[in-house]
């Protein structure tokens, strides 16, 4: 079973998230959306160029607890969210908390052995 297939989105945190933000548009051109502090990347598959998808660029304000202590947090890609869960409550790895469901698709959240959070990310469909 393939288990991760890409990055879904990097998130990481910012002092001060309209300055950082700020200095991201004028010296990268990453352009905010209008919804939040971030940039949505959009990209089709090289083996299938049907499918369009995206990866989720994003800044946290200093005091998150969304990602735990860490600094980061990268969200991956996977296809069957139940069935990784399952492989890796096998391999004794166990998911925090409960799934969780929204309309963009099924998250699921584990910590590697350096304490990093985690997010798996089944979409609802591609983007």
């Amino acid at each position: 079973m393939k288990r991760v297939t890409g990055i879904g989105g990097i998130f990481f945190r910012a002092k001060n998230v309209d300055s950082t933000m700020e200095w991201y548009r004028k010296h990268l051109g990453i352009e905010p959306e209008a919804d939040y502090t971030g940039h949505t990347f959009k990209w089709s598959h090289r083996d299938a160029p049907e499918l369009p998808g995206s990866t989720v660029w994003s800044l946290f304000p200093d005091d998150t607890t969304y990602f735990g202590a860490g600094q980061f947090m990268i969200n991956y890609r996977v296809d069957d969210l139940d069935a990784v869960l399952k492989a890796l409550e096998a391999e004794g790895i166990k998911a925090e908390g409960r799934m969780e469901e929204h309309p963009n698709g099924r998250f699921a959240w584990i910590t590697d052995p350096e304490g990093n959070r985690i997010e798996l990310w089944q979409p609802a469909q591609w983007e």
